[in-house]
């Protein structure tokens, strides 16, 4: 059974937690400041699999972070445990050479209250609060715009964009075809395993912060103020361990 007042203390969470759209915009920030998403596991050689008690225990009791079937399969318990109606959907996430990824690329979230919502903790930088359910509607937070849209010849897809650098990019298209955590269990074994996933590529941990986000990719710290962004090499794994401890709270 969850531990929701250790998960909202993991959180740093101590406002009300009524099923309500307010309460559900508050959580969902309060995660993405306080959890990372971080692959860290996968260069690691530590299997993840599709389990909705080990992603708590690794979220709440290791107090790590994860990639999106992790971080979104724990947030989907909490809010299941607090009362939300909640569903899992399958995403399939853009690629840089044009179209999407096979499905079941990402695991994002439906939350129905009185009008549906898209709820995501586990997509590293994109929106930090829940967005409306409505295509067409441009939606602004953190600076950034966002709306979803239909997509044109594709039957019940939906699709994620961003307003980047003067235009709309795709971040990911989904339906609103409930799905089970068990039918991602393939794609998460690929994304851990393969070479030609980026998740194996790169050892990422990334967190929103107040006023950005902070970002360690491999050697690499990036920290985005307020638009400003800062970056320096780290030397050793040692300062790498020692930026891991203190700016995302991961200790091995």
């Amino acid at each position: 059974m969850l531990d929701v007042p250790a998960y909202l203390d993991r959180i740093g969470y101590t406002g009300p937690t009524t099923p309500d759209r307010e309460t559900l915009r508050r959580i969902h920030l309060a995660h993405l400041l306080a959890v990372p998403f971080e692959n860290l596991d996968i260069g690691l050689k530590r299997p993840i699999v599709c389990d909705e008690a080990a992603f708590i225990r690794k979220v709440v009791e290791l107090r790590r972070g994860g990639f999106c079937y992790e971080l979104n399969g724990a947030f989907a318990a909490l809010l299941r445990a607090l009362g939300f109606k909640v569903t899992l959907l399958s995403a399939r996430v853009s690629r840089k050479g044009g179209g999407f990824g096979p499905e079941f690329d990402h695991l994002t979230l439906h939350v129905d209250l009185e009008e549906p919502w898209l709820a995501d903790v586990g997509f590293g930088e994109s929106f930090v609060e829940p967005l409306r359910l409505k295509p067409g509607l441009i939606q602004e937070q953190i600076g950034r715009k966002f709306r979803i849209v239909d997509i044109v010849d594709a039957d019940g897809a939906l699709q994620l964009e961003a307003f980047i650098d003067t235009k709309w990019r795709r971040e990911y298209s989904f339906t609103l075809q409930p799905r089970q955590l068990h039918d991602f269990a393939g794609m998460c074994h690929y994304h851990q395993t393969s070479p030609e996933s980026h998740f194996t590529q790169n050892r990422i941990c990334t967190r929103a912060t107040p006023e950005g986000r902070v970002t360690l990719s491999e050697m690499k710290l990036i920290v985005t103020r307020d638009g400003n962004r800062e970056e320096r090499t780290l030397t050793s794994e040692g300062e790498r361990e020692q930026v891991l401890r203190e700016q995302f709270g991961v200790v091995f």
